[in-house]
């Protein structure tokens, strides 16, 4: 069996695995759509499924059908072979895209490409039969390779017959190109019309499609495609931005337009969006379809979209003032959702899907992590409960801070504080500023709260304009605040309990207490009150002397709970959270089988399940949800069972509670990841090596001694002064401090 047999039959069984449903998008009706047409937008799969398998390959467009809308069009960029044989492959330069260079490594050449000298390997330097032994790779480098060099090249003829896509787009460039070499792009399209239907046809060549015009069938749609605005129309010496202006003409000769989507809705040049521009209203004024290109799940894409996808794709279709006809993507599943199962929910506020929606940190994906402004986004976006991690300042009061390190959460390392850096081996591995080591006034009048960057070191930087905005919360605050908002609860998270008692002085488990009936909690049924905590020693206490419901963090990655486990834990929690990683393992960015269900054991013991922490940011999650934070929602929430998420970015979870999507009306595009199945695709020898078994969650990890009482001081709720005057295990210099503190920020 060949390279290429062998990889279809490796997707054939996957896609037995991943088709579970061949369920179609929710309807909406015509009159909701502001397309020319006022039915629902195109979605044109770019070198089909591309965000993932190598551009234009066979799995590709095999797998669009698999999670995609069943009206998805298969888009193929044409190019011709030295013997006028049509493929399809996403550059004229074959090297970036291909093992060509490996094939025949003295195949260099250069060439005028539109006045443009270009050097590389050409399709038009050999025949369809010398490029059989040519096979396809990912010409995006930050893309999974695990599928390079087993898949083969696809004929234009295959994507048009063979696929029974229910249409079939032809991009075709370059068309001067290979008249140097005595092939007609023209009579090559032309020919093909006459064997297949051709759903759409565009060029960015004016010449090209007034010659072809009269040469195809009428219903295909010819559509003029607009590159950069700078550039030069071949055939008329123009900009593209200047034939912009002149609509009307190109309505002499197509009856669509394909253009980026900066064109419609530019962005600055620190990546926010400016006001958007009149193009579609003006393409549907001339009679013109108007379909936006450049989608790309794992590209940038605006801050305003806080890394979520699917609300690009909806400010394009859905934003009230106007709607795009189609949208040209690698990731086709996402505009599939959006527009099937997630547009006209602005004013709903019926829930159709389960998961309680706990914040993390308040909306810390968009502002500092536990600051005002945090808390205001999370209720704006439609958290169900908010959260405050508490800690303590050097006078005694209980603040909202998500780390016990103010190195982590603010701009202490630049500021006056920076020389009180100390090492706790009992907190933390290396050196910090520790919210006890100043006061609540030294914390608010000096320093700034800094946004989180958990996806730095990929340099995806959460919303920078707002990296030092709004201001720091007490916990008293953060009580009041929640109290008057439309929220189902708080969480408040205890840590570090035990060396506050016994380092500090400070017992923050009463200091909880006492904030909380203070604010009027312990009287009040509207809200329910989670605590959070990863020590069963702080639940227990609460349990004692509280009616809270009690939220056991299980820190660890486990595989499962051992029964004796589960009876420990039932005597001093209510819920569990567990992360990600324990209810979907994975492994290279790939979900693995799993064969005990650890969300299944907790909840058969009655404990309701939340997993922490869900990320918008692409980078954070493994390839099966395709780069789609509504994937991972989904996967969880369908798949797992999970009953709530913990969340940097609610907004997004709060929308996938409004679609209907779920269930039974599922289509297949909202169908939950089934772990193992994407791992399948890949060919045996391609596989990641198998990842080391998780442990098993035992009593003796849940046990822990009561909590030490309260030492040297004379209230439970203030830390001693000789507490706060210990000496640590080491001081930093502040200018390694002020060196750490550039490379963060």
């Amino acid at each position: 069996m060949g390279r290429s047999s062998r990889a279809c039959s490796v997707l054939g069984s996957a896609l037995l695995l991943l088709l579970l449903s061949l369920g179609s998008a929710a309807a909406q009706k015509g009159s909701t759509w502001k397309t020319l047409s006022g039915k629902a937008p195109a979605i044109v799969a770019k070198g089909g499924f591309s965000g993932l398998f190598p551009d234009s390959s066979d799995s590709a467009y095999m797998f669009v059908a698999s999670v995609s809308s069943p009206d998805t069009a298969l888009w193929c960029d044409v190019r011709l072979t030295k013997d006028g044989a049509g493929i399809c492959l996403p550059s004229i330069s074959m090297d970036n895209c291909t093992t060509i260079a490996d094939v025949f490594p003295q195949g260099k050449k250069t060439y005028n490409v539109n006045g443009v000298s270009t050097t590389g390997w050409f399709s038009v330097d050999y025949k369809s039969t010398d490029l059989q032994k040519v096979f396809l790779k990912q010409p995006v480098l930050s893309r999974t390779p695990a599928y390079d060099g087993t898949l083969p090249l696809v004929p234009v003829e295959v994507v048009l017959g063979q696929y029974k896509a229910p249409s079939v787009w032809l991009n075709v460039q370059q068309d001067g190109f290979y008249n140097q070499f005595n092939l007609s792009m023209r009579s090559y399209i032309a020919s093909t019309s006459k064997q297949f239907i051709i759903d759409y046809i565009s060029s960015p060549e004016v010449k090209f499609l007034t010659s072809i015009s009269a040469r195809v069938a009428k219903n295909t749609k010819l559509v003029f495609r607009f590159l950069d605005e700078s550039s030069i129309e071949p055939s008329t010496n123009q900009t593209y931005g200047s034939m912009l202006k002149n609509l009307t003409f190109v309505k002499t000769f197509a009856s669509g337009i394909l253009v980026p989507k900066s064109y419609i809705w530019p962005v600055s040049s620190d990546n926010y969006l400016l006001p958007y521009t009149s193009v579609v209203d003006d393409a549907h004024k001339a009679g013109l379809e108007i379909y936006a290109s450049d989608f790309a799940n794992d590209f940038t894409i605006s801050y305003n979209y806080s890394y979520d996808p699917l609300a690009e794709y909806l400010s394009f279709v859905d934003n009230g003032a106007f709607s795009v006809d189609g949208v040209l993507t690698d990731f086709p599943i996402t505009p599939s959702e959006a527009i099937g199962c997630f547009s006209n929910l602005n004013n709903s506020k019926i829930d159709h899907a389960k998961p309680l929606v706990i914040s993390h940190n308040g909306a810390s994906g968009d502002y500092p992590d536990c600051t005002d402004q945090a808390y205001e986004k999370a209720v704006t976006d439609g958290a169900d409960v908010i959260d405050c991690p508490v800690q303590v300042t050097k006078d005694g009061v209980p603040i909202c801070m998500s780390s016990v390190d103010l190195m982590d959460v603010t701009n202490v390392a630049t500021s006056q504080f920076a020389s009180q850096a100390t090492t706790i081996s009992d907190l933390k591995a290396g050196a910090g500023v520790f919210t006890f080591n100043l006061t609540w006034d030294d914390i608010t009048k000096n320093l700034k709260p800094m946004i989180s960057n958990p996806m730095s070191t990929y340099r995806l930087l959460r919303n920078p304009r707002n990296k030092n905005a709004g201001s720091f919360m007490r916990l008293s605050d953060f009580l009041a605040f929640a109290k008057g908002k439309d929220l189902s609860g708080v969480m408040i998270s205890v840590e570090h309990a035990a060396f506050m008692a016994e380092k500090l002085g400070f017992g923050v488990v009463d200091a909880v207490i006492k904030a909380l009936d203070d604010s009027g909690y312990s009287k009040q049924t509207a809200q329910k009150v989670m605590i959070q905590s990863t020590n069963s020693s702080v639940l227990v206490k609460f349990k004692q002397e509280t009616k809270y419901n009690l939220v056991y963090m299980i820190e660890e990655d486990v595989r499962d709970a051992a029964p004796s486990s589960l009876a420990d834990i039932k005597k001093f929690a209510d819920a569990v959270s567990v992360t990600t990683t324990s209810v979907l393992p994975m492994s290279h960015h790939y979900l693995i089988n799993q064969t005990n269900n650890l969300v299944q054991s907790l909840k058969s013991a009655g404990l309701p399940v939340y997993v922490y922490v869900l990320m918008n940011e692409f980078v954070s999650q493994p390839n099966d949800f395709f780069a789609d934070a509504t994937s991972q929602i989904n996967a969880y929430v369908q798949g797992a069972k999970v009953d709530g998420v913990i969340t940097d970015f609610p907004g997004t979870a709060h929308r996938y509670k409004l679609s209907t999507c779920v269930g039974k009306n599922a289509p297949n595009f909202m169908l939950p990841a089934q772990p193992g199945g994407l791992l399948s695709t890949i060919a045996p020898a391609a596989q990641p090596p198998a990842a080391a078994p998780m442990p098993l969650l035992t009593e003796s990890d849940v046990a822990e001694p009561p909590l030490p009482p309260v030492s040297n001081t004379t209230t439970a709720s203030s830390p001693s002064h000789a507490a706060l005057r210990m000496k640590f295990d080491a001081s930093i210099p502040i200018t390694l401090l002020v060196l750490c503190a550039s490379l963060l920020i």
